[in-house]
C-alpha cells in the first residue's frame, strides 16, 4: 500500500471512528437511568457517573416518588436501594412484577446477604451489588440491563405481556379504549355508548393506568400491536 493509500486509509478509519462514536451517544443519551435511593450522596454521585459516559439519570428519593412519576416512555433501567423507609428495594421490585412492568432493575444494597440477594434474583434482577461497588461493575449492569430493555421493547412477544394487561381492563375499558384510540373524543364516546361524558373520562384513565400508558399516542400504538382495529378483540 503507497503512501496516498495509507493516509486515505487512516482517514477513513478516523471518521468511522467518529461515526461510531456520536451513534454511541445518541443511543445513550435516548436511554433513561432511574435511581431510587434514599441516600442524598448515593444519588448524586451515580448521577454523575451515568452523565459523564453519556446516559440521562433521573433520581428519585424513594420508591413512592418513582411510582408517582411519569416515567417516559424510552429505553433504560432501574438502579434501586434495598433498604429505604416505606416501601423498600423489594417491595417495589415485587409491585413491579405484579404490575407486569418491564424495566429491568439492578439492586444495590451496604446491608446484603445472600437470603436478600437470592430473592431478588429469582425475581428478576439483572444484579445485586453491595455498596460499596466499582463504578465499571454498576456500568456493567447497566449495560446489561439496558440491553435487555431494549430488546423486550422491540420483540414480538411483548405482545404477551401487553395482552396480559388488557385481559385486565373491564369490558366498558376496552370499548371505550378502542374508541379513543380510533380518534373519538370523550363526548363522541359518551354519546356511542350511551354514557355521560365523566364516565368515559374515567374508564379512559383507568384504562390509560393498566396498560402503563403515558399517552393517548403510547396507548394507541399498543391498541394496534393488540390488534385491535383487524376485527380481533
Amino acid at each position: 500500500m503507497g503512501r496516498e493509500e495509507q493516509r486515505i486509509w487512516a482517514d477513513f478509519r478516523l471518521c468511522t471512528s467518529a461515526l461510531e462514536h456520536l451513534l454511541r451517544t445518541d443511543v445513550l443519551h435516548e436511554t433513561v437511568i432511574h435511581i431510587v435511593d434514599d441516600d442524598d450522596a448515593v444519588r448524586i454521585s451515580l448521577g454523575r457517573l451515568l452523565r459523564s459516559v453519556g446516559y440521562t439519570a433521573i433520581m428519585y428519593a424513594s420508591a413512592n416518588e418513582f411510582l408517582q412519576a411519569d416515567l417516559p416512555d424510552r429505553p433504560g433501567c432501574l438502579v434501586l436501594d434495598v433498604r429505604m423507609p416505606g416501601t423498600n428495594g423489594l417491595d417495589l421490585q415485587e409491585h413491579l412484577n405484579r404490575n407486569l412492568i418491564e424495566l429491568p432493575l439492578i439492586l444495590m444494597t451496604g446491608y446484603g446477604d445472600i437470603q436478600m440477594s437470592v430473592r431478588a434474583m429469582k425475581a428478576g434482577a439483572v444484579d445485586f451489588l453491595t455498596k460499596p461497588f466499582r463504578d465499571q461493575d454498576m456500568l456493567d449492569a447497566i449495560d446489561i440491563a439496558v440491553e435487555l430493555h431494549r430488546t423486550r421493547r422491540t420483540d414480538p412477544t411483548r405482545s404477551v405481556t401487553l395482552k396480559a394487561r388488557y385481559d385486565r381492563l373491564s369490558a366498558r375499558e376496552r370499548q371505550v379504549m378502542k374508541l379513543a384510540c380510533a380518534g373519538r373524543l370523550n363526548k363522541q364516546i359518551a354519546a356511542e355508548l350511551g354514557i355521560q361524558e365523566v364516565t368515559v373520562k374515567m374508564h379512559r384513565a383507568a384504562a390509560m393506568r393498566k396498560m402503563q400508558s403515558r399517552s393517548l399516542a403510547e396507548l394507541a400504538r399498543m391498541a394496534q400491536t393488540l390488534g385491535l382495529f383487524d376485527g380481533s378483540d
